[in-house]
């Protein structure tokens, strides 16, 4: 139990009985019962409270990492969406400028084709 021998266990005894003698020994004994079982109780409150401060402690840090996992997940979410948009406004500018060289091309066509038949003259009659 504490690195005590059964030879200084009896020694010990020995020595209590001759020391306090036999009236009051048992009465020793039980007190010091009484005493061991409260130490070992508190022992057990306090190891109860330390599992509970740890659990309580790796719950928390469990919580945090699966806060930063989502933050993360919706910031990636949120730029992907950004790059979209972007590539979809650049998709629609180069539409719009195309759509530009389109009616530039055709009013070219127009003056051309206005010029050839009114003739080498430049219109006039």
């Amino acid at each position: 139990m504490f690195g005590i021998g059964t030879t200084e266990l009896i020694v010990i005894l020995v020595v209590a009985l001759i020391i306090i003698g036999p009236k009051k020994l048992p009465e020793l004994i039980k007190n010091l019962g009484k005493g061991l079982s409260e130490v070992k109780k508190m022992s057990n409150d306090v190891k109860s409270t330390l599992d509970a401060e740890v659990s309580a402690a790796d719950n928390e840090r469990e919580e945090k990492e699966s806060r930063e996992k989502e933050e993360a997940r919706r910031k990636a979410e949120v730029e992907a969406m950004d790059k979209a948009r972007a590539a979809e406004a650049d998709e629609i500018e180069a539409d719009k400028l195309k759509a530009e060289n389109v009616k530039a091309e055709d009013k070219a066509e127009t003056v051309v084709e206005a010029t050839a038949e009114s003739g080498p003259e430049g219109g006039k009659a």
